[in-house]
C-alpha cells in the first residue's frame, strides 16, 4: 500500500469537495471476507483527474457518474478518476475486502473461550480503505451513513446511533462532518451494559466472555466517565458535538485506545479479569478521559495534515491527566505521569530518531512517516510543554484559547499556526516565540543547581545547558530534627530560567537547605541533577520527602542520570532497596521497580560470568545479584503488608508479588505459591498471577521440561480463553529447549496466510522468546532476527512491522555483534519505515547500554 503524500493530499484537497458516504457492509460472508459497497458524492472546483484509494480482496464493478470505471485500472490501492469536470459527482464502488488479524483495517477475532466471533474497525492512519472505499486524509470531511448486514444475533454499534430494522439489518445515525480515520464499526454478540447521561445514550461493551468482570466494574467505568463529561462540559464552551457516547473494550488491540467519535474503542485488557492496583484503575481512568478529549481535540476540530498530530496527542494527553485528577477520586495522576509517561518522552527525544513535538510540514511528507511520530514525543513530552505553557500564560487563558479556537474551527480542520492565533487572541504573552522554542526545537534541556554559602547568605545557581526557558519551582528541604529519616519542606521558590545557555542565581539568608529539588512540581520538561550535598541527601532520606510528585521527580532525575552515565547503575539499586519499603505511592513502586527489573537487570548489568568473581555490595555486581537485590526488596514489602490488605496496602503487596515472582532466580517460593494456589498472607492466585509464575518456572527450567509442558497445557485448559491463550505461547517459547525456540521461531517468522500469528499471539510469543538466562541457547538467533524481520514487516504491515521491532527485537545481547548486525540490517536489509524506526530506537538504546557497562567496568 502506497504511502500518501502530502503534495498529494493538497493536490486533491484543491480539487475536490467531499460531502457524503453512503456506506453498505456486508459481515455474514464468512470468517475471512466482508462486502463493501460505497457511495461517494463530491464536488469538483475544476476540471482535472485524481484518485480514490481501496484495497480489496476483490473489486466487483466502480462507476462515476453512471460511466463505468475498469476495476483492472486499481493500480496499488489506488484507482484513478480521470477527466473530472466542475460541479457534482457520484462515484460508486462494489467490493469485496479482507478481515485482519493485525488490528488494522476490520479486524476479526474468535473467542477461543466460547467461539464467538467479533469485529471492529481501526481505521487510522490511512486504513480506511480496507474496510470501504474512501479519499482518505484528514481535511477531506464528510458525512458518514452507515448500513451493516450482520448475522440476526449481533449487535451493530458505530459512530451513531444504531437501529435495527429487519433481523441483521442496521442503519446507523448519520454522522456530522468527520474525517475518514474515525469511522467506526462494531459488531458481534457483545454485552452491553447502557445508561443514559444528560439526555444522550451512553454504553459500556465487551465480548460476552468478559462480562462478568465488565459487570463488576461498571459503575467505576461509568461513573468516571459522567464525571469527565461534565468536567469537560464545564470547561468547553462547545457542546459534545455526537448523539451517543458508546465505549467498546475490543479484543487484540493494538493502542490503548481510539477517539473514533461516539464509539471509543478500548483493549480489552481494560476490563480486569484479575486484581489491579489502585494505579492501573487510574490508567484506565485517564484513558476514559484522554479519549473523551479527543471529541474535541480531534474529532471537532481535526488537524490539517499529520504533521499536526500533536494538535490531537498532546493536548488529549494533557487533558486526560488534568481532568481525571479535577473530576475523580484520582487527584494524584500528575505523578503517574512523571513516572510512567514522562520517561517515555524522555527516552525517545534523546535519540537519533527524535523530532520536533510541531514537525516541520517538510518533515512529515507523507503518511508513512507522519505514523512513526505516534510515541513519548508526540504524547509524553508535547503534554509536559503544555503543562509549562498553562504555568507560563495562566490556565484562565490558556482556556480561553482553546475555546476561541473550537469556535472557529468546528467540525473544520486547522494548523498549528490557526492555534496560535486562538491562543494569542487570548493573552499578551507571545505565544508565537514560546512556540518556536518549544515546539520546533527537539532534545532534552538540562538544569543543575550549584549551591554555595557566602558570609550571611547562601544562593542557588541553576545551570541551563539547552535552548527553551522554564518556568519552575525549587523546592528547599531541611532534615526534620526529630526524625532524621524526614524531610520538611523550608520553601518553594518559582525561578524563570531564560533560553540562552547560562546560570541563573538566587539567593538567601543562611542557612543552606539539606536538599534542593529543581522542577519541584514537575511543572516543566527537563532533565534535573542535584549538586553533591543535596545527593548525599537523596541517598540518605529520598522516602522521607513528604510530596510524592517530589518524589517522582528525584526518581525520575536518578533515572537519566543512570542513563546518562552519571550515577552507577548499582547506586539506583542501592536506593530502591533502601527507600522503596517505605514507599506509599503506587505509581512511583511500580515505576521504580519496572526500571530496576527492566533496564537495570536486563540491560546495563552483565549476566554472571564464571570466570569474574561477583563482588557483594559493591561494583561491579552482575545481573543475578542484581534480581537477588529486588526479591529481597519485594519480601520486605511482603512483610509490611502482611495482614488483611485493602486499597493502597493490597496495590503495594499485589505489586512486590509481581516483582518477586519477576526476580526470582530460583523456583523456590514461586512453586509452591502456584502449588498452593496463594500467597503465604494473601492474595490468592487468579489467571494473571498464576500465568505470570508458570512464564518465569518455563524461563528458568524449572523441572522436566515435559511437566512443564504439561503444566503449561493444564492451566490453559483451566484458563482457555484469549488471555489464556497468550499465555501459554509465552510459556512455551520461554522453555529453554531447542525444540521449544525453533517452534516459537517458527511461528513468530513464518508469512503463509494460513498460518500466521494474530497481533497478540505475535507479541506474546516474541515476549516469551528471548531470554537473557538463555543466552548460549539463543545465539544462533540473534543474526537470524536481522534477515527474518525485515521479511516479515514487508509481508504483514506496520503494526505487525512494530511489534517484530519492539517485542521480537534481541534487545537482551547487549552485545558489540548485536550493534553491528543491527546497523548493516539498516544499512542493506531494506527495513519498512516502521520497522526502521523501531531498529533505529533499539540500536540507540542498545549503544547507551553498552556505554552504561562501560562506565561500571572503569569504576
Amino acid at each position: 500500500m502506497p504511502a500518501l503524500q502530502r503534495d498529494e493530499a493538497q493536490t486533491r484537497a484543491r480539487l475536490i469537495d467531499v460531502h457524503h458516504y453512503d456506506i453498505a457492509l456486508d459481515l455474514t460472508r464468512g470468517a475471512d471476507r466482508f462486502g463493501s459497497h460505497t457511495v461517494i458524492r463530491f464536488t469538483a472546483r475544476a476540471a482535472g483527474d485524481t484518485f480514490v484509494e481501496i484495497e480489496p480482496a476483490e473489486l466487483h464493478s466502480a462507476t462515476l457518474d453512471g460511466r463505468p470505471l475498469d476495476p483492472a485500472d486499481l493500480d496499488d490501492n489506488r484507482l484513478p478518476l480521470t477527466g473530472l469536470t466542475p460541479g457534482a459527482h457520484e462515484l460508486r464502488l462494489d467490493a469485496t475486502m479482507c478481515y485482519s488479524r493485525t488490528g488494522e483495517g476490520m479486524h476479526r477475532f474468535t473467542d477461543p473461550a466460547d467461539g464467538e466471533s467479533y469485529v471492529y474497525t481501526q481505521l487510522f492512519l490511512d486504513d480506511v480503505q480496507r474496510v470501504f472505499g474512501a479519499f482518505d486524509q484528514p481535511d477531506l470531511k464528510a458525512v458518514f451513513a452507515l448500513t451493516v448486514t450482520a448475522p440476526t444475533d449481533w449487535t451493530v454499534l458505530g459512530n451513531g446511533i444504531a437501529t435495527q430494522g429487519d433481523p441483521g439489518h442496521w442503519t446507523l445515525a448519520p454522522t456530522p462532518l468527520i474525517s475518514t480515520y474515525l469511522v467506526a464499526v462494531a459488531a458481534g454478540r457483545w454485552h452491553c451494559v447502557r445508561t443514559e447521561h444528560a439526555g444522550l445514550p451512553f454504553g459500556i461493551h465487551c465480548r460476552r466472555s468478559l462480562a462478568p468482570h465488565l459487570d463488576a466494574d461498571a459503575e467505576e467505568i461509568l461513573d468516571l466517565t459522567r464525571r469527565c463529561f461534565d468536567r469537560y462540559h464545564e470547561i468547553f464552551e462547545e457542546p459534545y458535538p455526537f448523539d451517543s457516547y458508546d465505549q467498546a473494550f475490543v479484543p487484540e488491540f493494538n493502542a490503548g485506545a481510539m477517539e473514533n467519535p461516539g464509539l471509543v474503542t478500548f483493549r480489552d485488557e481494560f476490563v480486569y479479569r484479575s486484581a489491579v492496583t489502585d494505579t492501573e484503575r487510574q490508567t484506565r481512568g485517564m484513558v476514559i478521559a484522554h479519549e473523551m478529549a479527543h471529541m474535541w481535540f480531534g474529532d471537532l476540530v481535526t488537524l490539517q495534515w499529520w504533521d499536526d498530530i500533536w494538535l490531537n496527542e498532546s493536548f488529549a494527553e494533557y487533558m486526560g491527566y488534568q481532568v481525571l485528577s479535577e473530576a475523580t477520586r484520582f487527584t494524584d495522576t500528575w505523578t503517574d505521569f512523571a513516572v510512567a509517561r514522562k520517561g517515555w518522552g524522555y527516552d525517545a527525544d534523546q535519540r537519533p530518531s527524535t523530532h520536533p513535538v510541531a514537525p516541520a510540514p517538510d518533515d512529515v511528507p507523507d503518511t508513512a512517516s507522519a505514523l512513526l511520530n505516534f510515541d513519548g514525543i508526540s504524547y509524553a513530552k508535547g503534554a509536559s510543554a503544555l503543562r509549562q505553557l498553562v504555568a507560563w500564560m495562566g490556565e484562565k487563558d490558556f482556556l480561553a484559547g482553546i475555546n476561541d479556537h473550537f469556535a472557529r474551527h468546528r467540525f473544520g480542520n486547522a494548523a498549528l499556526a490557526d492555534f496560535l492565533d486562538s491562543l494569542g487572541r487570548a493573552t499578551d504573552r507571545d505565544v508565537h516565540a514560546w512556540a518556536e522554542q518549544w515546539l520546533r526545537t527537539t532534545g532534552v534541556d538540562t538544569l543543575t543547581p550549584e549551591a554555595a554559602t557566602g558570609t550571611d547568605t547562601w544562593h542557588i545557581d541553576v545551570h541551563h545547558s539547552g535552548s527553551r526557558p522554564h518556568r519552575l519551582a525549587v523546592g528547599a528541604y531541611d532534615q526534620d530534627l526529630t526524625d532524621p529519616g524526614r524531610l520538611v519542606l523550608r520553601d518553594r521558590f518559582e525561578l524563570d530560567i531564560p533560553a540562552e545557555e547560562g546560570r541563573t542565581r538566587r539567593a538567601f539568608p543562611k542557612p543552606a537547605p539539606d536538599l534542593l529539588v529543581l522542577n519541584d512540581g514537575d511543572l516543566t520538561y527537563a532533565k534535573v541533577r542535584f549538586d553533591p550535598a543535596s545527593w548525599q541527601t537523596v541517598a540518605r532520606s529520598l522516602s522521607g520527602l513528604p510530596d510524592p510528585l517530589t518524589r517522582a521527580v528525584v526518581w525520575n532525575a536518578a533515572r537519566d542520570m543512570v542513563r546518562d552515565g552519571a550515577l552507577a547503575p548499582t547506586a539506583y539499586l542501592d536506593a530502591a532497596r533502601t527507600h522503596l519499603p517505605h514507599e506509599t505511592d503506587l505509581a512511583i513502586l511500580q515505576g521504580v521497580l519496572s526500571f530496576a527489573r527492566t533496564q537495570i537487570a536486563d540491560h546495563y548489568l552483565p549476566s554472571p560470568k564464571l570466570s569474574a568473581p561477583v563482588e557483594q555490595g559493591g561494583t561491579p555486581i552482575d545481573r543475578h545479584t542484581a534480581l537477588t537485590t529486588l526479591t529481597a526488596l519485594s519480601r520486605d514489602i511482603l512483610r509490611r503488608t502482611e495482614g488483611p490488605a485493602h486499597g493502597t496496602e493490597a496495590g503495594l503487596r499485589l505489586t512486590a508479588v509481581r516483582a518477586f515472582i519477576d526476580s526470582a532466580t530460583t523456583p523456590e517460593g514461586i512453586q509452591d505459591w502456584l502449588d498452593d494456589g496463594s500467597v503465604p498472607g494473601g492474595p490468592h492466585l487468579d489467571p494473571e498471577l498464576r500465568w505470570r509464575i508458570l512464564g518465569r518456572l518455563a524461563t528458568l527450567g524449572a523441572g522436566p521440561l515435559d511437566a512443564l509442558r504439561a503444566t503449561i497445557d493444564a492451566e490453559l485448559a483451566r484458563d482457555p480463553g484469549a488471555t489464556g491463550r497468550e499465555g501459554a505461547a509465552r510459556c512455551h517459547a520461554a522453555l529453554p529447549d531447542p525444540a521449544a525456540k525453533q517452534a516459537a521461531w517458527d511461528a513468530l517468522f513464518i508469512t503463509d496466510e494460513n498460518a500466521v500469528l494474530s497481533n497478540y499471539l505475535f507479541i506474546a510469543t516474541a515476549t516469551g522468546f528471548w531470554a537473557p538466562e538463555q543466552h548460549e541457547l539463543l545465539r544462533p538467533y540473534v543474526a537470524r532476527y536481522f534477515t527474518a524481520a525485515p521479511a516479515l514487516a514487508a509481508a504483514r504491515g506496520p503494526a505487525l512491522a512494530a511489534a517484530a521491532g519492539r517485542q521480537a527485537f534481541p534487545d537482551t545481547f547487549v552485545e558489540d555483534e548485536t550493534l553491528r548486525l543491527g546497523e548493516a540490517c539498516l544499512a542493506e536489509g531494506r527495513p519498512t519505515p516502521a520497522l526502521r524506526r523501531k531498529l533505529v530506537d533499539q540500536l540507540d538504546d542498545l549503544r547507551r547500554a553498552l556505554k552504561i557497562r562501560a562506565a561500571a567496568d572503569a569504576r
